[in-house]
C-alpha cells in the first residue's frame, strides 16, 4: 500500500494559515485511534490495509442482523485485531438473544461492548433505548469489563436535547450501579467548538467517564456528506451548508485533514478526559491509514503503537479488546 512519504508534525491552521508543531498528545491518540468498519458484503476488502494489532470497531447495520457484525468481528479477532462489536437495543429480540450474544461474547473472550439504540424503526423485542439493554447484558452471564455508549454534542433528528443528557446520565448511573466501567463515544461532529462546549457542560453536570471523540477519516467528500446524514449529524451537515469556506476544504483535492477539528483542542483534551480517537472511515481504510502514518512521521509509527495499543483495555480474558464505537439511530 502506497503510503505519505512526508510527515505532518506540523500542521497549518485552517482558519489563520498559521503553521505549528502538532500536540504530542494528539499524535499518541492518532497512533491508537480506533477505526470504524460498516458491515458492507464488501467490508473484508479493507481489512488488508488495518495496521497490525489495529483496534477496530464493527458497527450494526439496519438492513442486516446482529451476526453480521459479530461475523465480522470474529474474522477480525483471527487476523490478530483488537476489537468491539457494537450491539444495537432495537435489533434484539427478547431474553433468548441476549443469552445468545452473552455466550458469543463469552466464547471470543470479548469483554468490552459498545451499546447504542439503533436505527431499526419499530423494535425488534422488548428493548427500546440503550439503557434497556444494557441492563439486560449487566444481568446476563455474559463477562463483560466495559460497556460505552453514545454521546450527542450536535444535538440528534428525533430526540430533544434535555432527554439525550438525561439519558447520558442515567446510562452512567447504572454501569456505576453495576460497578462495570464504560465510555462515552461521540457522534460525528465538524465543530470543535461545539464539542468543547458540550462536553465542559456534562463535565460540570458530573459526567466522568473517559470520551471517545469521534471524526470522519481522510475520506471521499461526497460520501461524507451523504452518509452523514444516515448517521444522525444534520446539524453538523447544516453548519457546513453555512460555513462554504468549510466546504470548499472538504471538497478539495487534500482539503479536508482531521488535524482541522483536533489541533483547536489540543490544549483541553487531557483537561476534558478525551482518551481515545473513534475514526468513521467508512469503510475507505487505507486513506485514513496513511493519514496516521503522516501524522506520526513515517512508516514506522504504527508498527511501534501496535504493543500497546491495549492501554486501558480489558485484556484479563488474553485477547485484547477495544472499547470505542459508536454509531447514530433513532434512539439511544
Amino acid at each position: 500500500m502506497a503510503l505519505f512519504s512526508r510527515s505532518k508534525t506540523r500542521h497549518t491552521d485552517a482558519d489563520t494559515g498559521r503553521e505549528a508543531d502538532i500536540d504530542p498528545v494528539i499524535i499518541d491518540l492518532v497512533g491508537h485511534a480506533h477505526l470504524e468498519l460498516i458491515p458492507t458484503p464488501k467490508a473484508h476488502l479493507q481489512f488488508v490495509h488495518l495496521p497490525a494489532s489495529s483496534i477496530v470497531s464493527v458497527t450494526a447495520s439496519p438492513v442486516k442482523d446482529l451476526q453480521a457484525t459479530l461475523d465480522i468481528a470474529s474474522e477480525l479477532i483471527d487476523l490478530g485485531h483488537t476489537v468491539i462489536p457494537h450491539l444495537a437495543a432495537r435489533m434484539v429480540e427478547g431474553p433468548d438473544h441476549v443469552a445468545r450474544i452473552a455466550s458469543w461474547l463469552n466464547d471470543h473472550g470479548v469483554r468490552d461492548v459498545f451499546v447504542i439504540g439503533g436505527d431499526a424503526p419499530e423494535p425488534h423485542g422488548p428493548y427500546h433505548d440503550a439503557a434497556a439493554l444494557m441492563r439486560a447484558l449487566l444481568d446476563s452471564n455474559a463477562n463483560l469489563g466495559r460497556i460505552g455508549f453514545g454521546g450527542y454534542p450536535d444535538g440528534h433528528a428525533s430526540i430533544p436535547t434535555d432527554a439525550l443528557q438525561v439519558a447520558l446520565m442515567d446510562k452512567q448511573q447504572l454501569l456505576v450501579d453495576a460497578g462495570v466501567k464504560g465510555w462515552v463515544s461521540t457522534q460525528m461532529c465538524f465543530d470543535t467548538k461545539t464539542v468543547t462546549r458540550w462536553l465542559t457542560e456534562c463535565r460540570a453536570e458530573g459526567l466522568h467517564l473517559p470520551l471517545h471523540l469521534g471524526l470522519p477519516g481522510v475520506i471521499d467528500t461526497t460520501k461524507l456528506l451523504t452518509m452523514g446524514v444516515k448517521l444522525g449529524v444534520g446539524a453538523s451537515l447544516r453548519y457546513l451548508r453555512k460555513n462554504r469556506a468549510v466546504v470548499s476544504r472538504l471538497a478539495a483535492p487534500g482539503g479536508y485533514d482531521p488535524m482541522d477539528m483536533l489541533a483547536p483542542m489540543a490544549r483541553q483534551l487531557d483537561s476534558l478526559n478525551i482518551s481515545a480517537l473513534h475514526v468513521f472511515t467508512f469503510n475507505q481504510v487505507a486513506n485514513t491509514v496513511a493519514w496516521q502514518l503522516a501524522v506520526g512521521g513515517g512508516a514506522t509509527f504504527l508498527d511501534n503503537t501496535a504493543l500497546d495499543r491495549s492501554a486501558g483495555v480489558d485484556t484479563s480474558a488474553g485477547i485484547h479488546m477495544s472499547r470505542g464505537v459508536v454509531q447514530h439511530g433513532l434512539s439511544v
